[in-house]
């Protein structure tokens, strides 16, 4: 088969990376004549897709996911790549004055002063689960309930606030999440209290139809050429 005849690469992945993917797209198709085909959202929802045999030829998720499914024979071990540290952050509307978040204190006064609060799925995203946990710890999960605005994930979320977030809103997702999403500013990260750092690794499924173009795409956004978007997206290095 050409090159200019390549179907498109299936990629799941989990939200936090989709910003960096979506980066990387023309400089791919440029030097691999492929598209990539995306499917981007909860690591928990993404890992059912996968599990339910949805096509896919790359996959990133969280490293425990990943690491789980290598152990189950599901992704090719030699191929993982990590592509870095997401931490947890706070997102306020870009118009709107930051928050203080610096410490439980006052990222408890936030939550309190906030309208609405906008963060991906508590059940399947990883920074959802996290956040549902952070309001139980401050004993907020319940006086909250009315205010609280969950969405399938991080980047609905952001983008819901961006859009249609009262004045004062906030939101909580990987930061990743909140810097490529227009319309939104990224507060602070998580006060070292509740901190979330979650390490992303890329991986290819064993059942991948074209594990080279797939190894491909891994080096690209591994790469020290993509070190700069890394950074400015929100990816520290593992």
């Amino acid at each position: 088969m050409s090159a200019s005849s390549l179907p498109p690469l299936h990629v799941l992945s989990a939200g936090a990376a989709k910003g960096l993917v979506g980066q990387m797209k023309d400089t791919f198709k440029r030097l691999h004549a492929c598209e990539i085909s995306g499917d981007f959202g909860a690591v928990g929802l993404m890992r059912e897709h996968f599990m339910s045999g949805a096509p896919c030829d790359l996959i990133i998720l969280s490293q425990k996911l990943i690491d789980e499914l290598a152990a189950d024979g599901l992704l090719l071990a030699d191929s993982i790549r990590p592509l870095g540290v997401v931490r947890t952050g706070i997102a306020h509307r870009a118009d709107d004055p930051a928050p203080l978040v610096t410490d439980a204190q006052t990222l408890a006064q936030t939550l309190r002063t906030a309208p609405e609060i906008y963060f991906p799925d508590p059940k399947k995203a990883t920074a959802g689960i996290h956040f549902a946990k952070v309001l139980a710890e401050l004993g907020l999960d319940e006086s909250l309930a009315q205010r609280l605005r969950p969405f399938p994930n991080g980047a609905t979320a952001m983008r819901e606030l961006a859009t249609h977030g009262a004045q004062g809103a906030i939101g909580c997702t990987q930061v990743t999440e909140i810097r490529y999403t227009l319309g939104v500013s990224l507060a602070g990260t998580l006060p070292a209290r509740f901190e979330l750092a979650t390490v992303y690794a890329a991986a290819i499924p064993a059942r991948a139809r074209n594990a080279t173009i797939a190894s491909n795409l891994i080096t690209l956004l591994t790469s020290p050429e993509a070190a700069q978007q890394r950074r400015q997206g929100g990816f520290e290095p593992a």
